[in-house]
């Protein structure tokens, strides 16, 4: 029976390069090696015939020969690409655990369980832009797991202690033997008998059922600074869940929402408000009080203001978080024309349209409409 060219069994062109070739092989071995494929007699045949192209096409020399002569070359000599086992790999012994065991050799093995941190825990609080304007102090609960107040995160019940695992010797892990084509190979794998935790609980903890930790609701005093920003997040070190092992607790972040506030908007470290006005108020001028989160505050409207002006009121905004001093109050005013006009205002109005040459009248629009027209850009 003829051989079938060792390109072709690759599946590579003449011309590939010695990587390619090692990469191809690296592929081909894993899909057909037989240790994956017992139950497939057809496919040792095939992984030999990968094998033995691969130890030819892997040495120069040998591959010199056979793109001269074909099968009919003598290959004499171990193969060059032979570096373990007969089996061409070109590397070391670690990239061949690494493309048949996923790494997994004796120099892989985990540590024996230590402590370990607990997980952080994370709470939203919704505060008014109030409390965020002043500051404030607010109590919080907070369920939690906690050390076992009853063993002392030991497991076992007072009085007791865990023995150490007799099966790993207190390491955790078992180790195992494998016999592969590469020769014998050790595995670690999580100790059956204690899970890995090293010890066993021959007398666990009532209070706890042997889990070293507890549920609890906590009361926590959270300190909302003033000026703080909608999504700002608070760090309370040690406020999340007990740790495992004699390890740290997690952290507790509050994440701090602020509600919508139904007068003001913010903007950074400055508030907006918007203000109506009258029309007499925004042609002549005025002397207002206007809404703080504080309290009040005067503001000057100048005549002749027109519709959607902003004024600045210093110092009335948001406290910095990161400074002293706070923001401004921006106030934009809103020009109202009211919806019902007594006789005596429509003359002085009619009187007004007269004297700026403006054409009114009830046959097209009225007075109320002209000036409504006028000062909301119509």
């Amino acid at each position: 029976m003829s051989k079938r060219d060792f390109y072709e069994v690759m599946g590579l062109e003449r011309g590939a390069s010695a990587e390619e070739i090692k990469k191809a092989y690296r592929r081909l071995a894993r899909q057909y090696h037989p240790d994956f494929n017992k139950d497939d007699a057809e496919t040792a045949k095939k992984f030999n015939e990968i094998k033995e192209a691969y130890d030819v096409l892997s040495d120069p020399q040998k591959r010199e020969q056979y793109d001269r002569f074909g099968h009919q070359a003598e290959f004499n000599g171990g193969s060059a690409g032979q570096g373990f086992g007969g089996f061409g790999f070109g590397g070391g012994i670690d990239e061949i655990f690494e493309q048949f065991f996923g790494g997994m050799s004796g120099a892989g093995r985990r540590r024996p369980p230590g402590p370990e941190q607990g997980n952080h825990l994370r709470y939203d609080l919704d505060i008014t832009l109030e409390d965020a304007f002043s500051g404030i102090e607010k109590e919080i609960k907070i369920p939690r797991t906690e050390t076992c107040s009853e063993c002392n995160g030991s497991r076992a019940r007072a009085g007791t202690s865990p023995e150490t695992c007799s099966t790993c010797n207190g390491s955790g892990q078992q180790q195992f033997a494998r016999n592969t084509p590469f020769g014998r190979i050790m595995s670690m794998q999580v100790c059956s008998s204690c899970r890995g935790e090293g010890n066993i609980v021959r007398e666990p903890c009532p209070a706890c059922s042997a889990q070293g930790r507890v549920v609890k609701e906590r009361k926590v005093e959270i300190k909302i600074p003033a000026g703080i920003e909608d999504g700002s997040r608070l760090r309370v070190s040690g406020g999340g869940e007990a740790g495992l092992r004699g390890g740290p607790p997690g952290d507790l972040y509050v994440v701090v929402r602020v509600r919508p506030h139904r007068k003001f908007k913010r903007q950074g470290s400055d508030l907006v408000l918007e203000m109506p006005i009258s029309i007499s108020q925004a042609a002549l001028g005025a002397e207002m009080e206007v809404s703080t989160l504080a309290g009040t505050a005067e503001l000057r409207i100048p005549e002749g203001t027109q519709h959607g002006a902003v004024f600045r009121v210093k110092g009335h905004g948001m406290p910095h978080l990161r400074g002293s001093g706070k923001g401004d109050l921006r106030v934009k005013v809103k020009v109202t024309v009211p919806k019902r006009l007594s006789s005596r205002q429509k003359e002085l109005l009619a009187e007004l349209a007269h004297i700026n040459g403006e054409k009114v009248g009830l046959e097209n629009k009225g007075i109320f409409d002209k000036v409504k027209d006028a000062f909301s850009g119509g």
